[in-house]
């Protein structure tokens, strides 16, 4: 039996993401020792601390970003294709290159994910337009960044 809705998911998506804006400002602003202050232009903050006592790294917020994009994506799609979510969840991990730049040479994504309607044919499809197509921060990342994404379906 054929899965209309994971068939059918690239017509439904008609107009996501056509809402960003072209241009992102904002501001980084240094308060003290090697601490700064993010700011921004929707106003949101972020601090950021080379030692990690008052904000986190930008290495960290950058691998955040990168489960916050996927996530967001993997839900909306698996929502197109009428699963019912109960839960959802990433657990994230990078190793860094020690040595300068330390960029990350891999990323891991495990989705826990809970709910009807859930299949791994959905998880797969969704993941796939995310990492292929939807996630900007994703296809902002060097090229030679091995990434993998893993999930669990229905388990607590």
């Amino acid at each position: 039996m054929k899965d209309k809705s994971v068939e059918n998911l690239d017509s439904s998506l008609d107009g996501y993401k056509d809402k960003i804006l072209e241009v992102n400002k904002g501001w980084l602003e240094w308060d003290k020792d090697l601490i700064f202050n993010v700011r921004t232009q929707m106003g949101y903050e972020i601090e950021f601390d080379a030692n990690l006592q008052w904000g986190c790294a930008p290495t960290e917020a950058l691998l955040a970003s990168v489960a916050g994009c996927m996530a967001i994506d993997v839900f909306f799609f698996l929502k197109k294709m009428h699963a019912d979510i109960t839960s959802f969840k990433i657990d994230f991990s990078g190793v860094r290159k020690p040595d300068p730049p330390q960029y990350y040479k891999s990323i891991d994504l495990q989705i826990k994910v809970n709910g009807e309607g859930l299949t791994p044919k959905k998880l797969d499809r969704a993941i796939s337009l995310s990492h292929d197509k939807y996630c900007s921060v994703y296809n902002a990342l060097r090229k030679d960044i091995e990434v993998t994404v893993g999930y669990k379906l229905n388990e607590d």
